[in-house]
């Protein structure tokens, strides 16, 4: 095992770092000097309100100290990493708000056995001093079917205590009555996580370790064993896993929950998953407690109480009602508290149907006449020849790139294809322009897929009333110029545009040819483009993935300008087999 590296000044100063770091940001806190303690700067609000702490190790930031602020918590204390908080500390902060004004003090505990002595003694040192102060212990975990001695562990489940009990102390409510409606709440309180990596302590190896392949269902968020391990399976898979297990009735820790009921939904990142993953979580949940009948009024993603690092997430359900969707939608100030809908998930619309162009081509009926019949053998002659090229393209793609020219050409290539198989083939350039930029862009995919539709959509515009010689050298100018100002790229850059500018600059002949040597000037064209393509291989590369790699490695000619210049090879070749 290997000490992971981790970006601090120090492993001795990490928490105090930390700390100075959450209140330099943030203007409505302030630490307590001389303590691990943050506390609101608007302290005086809370004269004749009970004040709320809460608290633990660090380590699983944001909590408890990024819930700190109007209609949270008054202040947290922080322990070093995953160890708690000295009574002493606990007792400063709670000396604090009461000299503020506070009229009772809430301490709000996860229910873990470091936390529940140095809380437990700090309320008892504050109580001989004549304060009056309360201590709920929340313990939502769903992992064990029979719990041990010590309970069940405190999860994420605390945040929301700490939201609703904030919401009450800001509403001015008794501290008997805050623990009585917080303790009800947190009956209907579920939380179970998983597992795909361990977390490391700065300075130390990881907690445990675990397969590659394999994830752990029911650890604690300081790396505790779990219930089980088990091959890493979908998210859909690992969602219904969890919440199976959180409501089975068998087990003595579980959530009762069903077909009928309300839930709040907390989707935690444990630490180490990206947003990409947690969005697909977040939506198997809210799709798996929909399947089992349960509304989903409330959803809330993000990090919320972590495990360091640990690539991890867990799923918190609170049963719910009117009354304390009201306290989870009061208003907070405290920072880590994510902006909320105050609408129910369940049952809302989640898509926008989107604005249907109207086609001006037919669709599958009529004739097509002889200039819709070329264009179709052109462009039939076109996919074949990039389809032939793809292995080629590709080949020259690995050099620069990722190595799917080829092939992306050959999806293009292929959706044109069917496309010809389907649909009747306008008379109008500018209709086909613009057919083909819609398909390459949708099909196509990638830089080039973009770039190809630009170019055609450009080049329909000065086509819609004429087809002249000229008007196709304006057409095709004008698809350079929106290539050009959009991807960035020049002649010289080492692109397509190496092997397509040189061929449309010989095709501006096509404004003076007499009539019927347009062939001529584009025979001319096609040369100029596979000069140019050619010359790409002693170019230096100023744009595109290609520009992030070494000259020196770049010996061969750019498959994009290749594929252009075998692009017009195609539409000479045709017209030429059609003359």
């Amino acid at each position: 095992l290997q000490v992971h590296n981790k970006l601090l000044n120090s492993v001795e100063g990490c928490v105090d770092d930390a700390l100075l770091g959450l209140v330099c940001l943030n203007p409505g806190l302030c630490q307590l000097q001389g303590q691990r303690v943050v506390l609101r700067s608007d302290l005086s609000s809370l004269r004749g309100r009970v004040a709320l702490l809460s608290g633990g190790g660090s380590g699983h930031e944001p909590a408890h100290t990024g819930y700190v602020g109007r209609g949270m918590l008054s202040g947290a204390v922080a322990g070093d990493v995953f160890s708690s908080p000295p009574p002493g500390s606990i007792l400063a902060a709670i000396r604090a708000v009461m000299e503020a004004g506070a009229e009772g003090v809430l301490l709000i505990v996860k229910n873990y056995t470091g936390d529940r002595l140095n809380f437990g003694l700090a309320l008892e040192q504050a109580r001989s001093e004549g304060m009056d102060v309360a201590m709920v212990i929340i313990a939502d975990d769903c992992a064990f079917t029979e719990p041990g001695k010590a309970g069940r562990r405190g999860l994420c489940g605390t945040v929301l205590i700490h939201k609703l009990a904030g919401a009450l102390a800001e509403e001015g409510r008794p501290l008997v009555e805050i623990v009585e409606r917080v303790s009800r709440a947190a009956q209907h309180i579920g939380t179970l996580g998983v597992s795909l990596s361990p977390c490391c302590l700065p300075g130390a190896c990881p907690t445990f370790t675990l397969a590659a392949d394999q994830m752990e269902l029911g650890l604690g968020i300081h790396g505790e064993v779990g219930i089980k391990r088990s091959k890493i399976a979908s998210a859909d898979e690992v969602v219904t896993m969890m919440i199976d297990h959180m409501t089975d009735s068998s087990s003595q820790s579980h959530l009762p929950l069903k077909a009928g009921d309300s839930v709040v939904l907390v989707v935690n990142n444990l630490g180490g998953l990206s947003c990409l993953e947690m969005a697909v979580v977040a939506g198997s949940a809210v799709r798996s407690l929909e399947s089992r009948g349960v509304s989903v009024a409330r959803g809330i993603s993000g990090s919320f109480i972590t495990s360091l690092e640990m690539a991890g997430v867990s799923l918190t359900l609170m049963v719910t009602d009117e009354e304390l969707l009201r306290l989870f939608d009061a208003e907070t100030a405290a920072p880590a508290w994510p902006i909320t809908g105050r609408v129910p998930l369940t049952g809302r619309s989640r898509t926008i149907q989107p604005v249907q162009k109207e086609s001006a081509e037919a669709e599958s009926a009529g004739t097509e006449g002889p200039s819709a019949l070329l264009s179709r053998r052109v462009l039939q002659q076109v996919c074949s020849s990039l389809l032939a090229m793809q292995e080629e393209l590709d080949e020259l793609d690995r050099a620069a790139g990722d190595g799917d020219c080829g092939g992306t050409h050959a999806r293009a290539a292929r959706a044109i294809q069917e496309w010809l198989g389907g649909h009747v083939i306008p008379d109008c350039p500018a209709q086909l322009l613009s057919s083909l930029a819609g398909l390459v862009q949708e099909r196509m995919g990638g830089s080039s897929g973009a770039l190809y539709s630009l170019f055609l959509t450009a080049a329909a515009l000065p086509l819609r009333t004429q087809s002249t010689p000229a008007a196709w050298a304006d057409a095709l100018h004008a698809g350079i110029e929106a290539m050009k100002r959009y991807g960035g790229a020049e002649p010289g850059d080492r692109t397509m545009l190496d092997a397509l500018c040189p061929a449309v600059q010989e095709l501006e002949g096509l404004r003076s040819s007499p009539p019927g040597g347009e062939m001529k000037v584009l025979e001319r064209a096609v040369q100029q483009a596979e000069l140019g393509a050619e010359l790409t291989r002693d170019l230096t590369a100023r744009a595109g993935r290609a520009s992030y790699i070494s000259a020196a490695r770049l010996r061969l000619p750019d498959p994009g300008a290749i594929a252009v210049a075998a692009i017009l090879r195609a539409v000479l070749t045709s017209l030429k087999s059609g003359a």
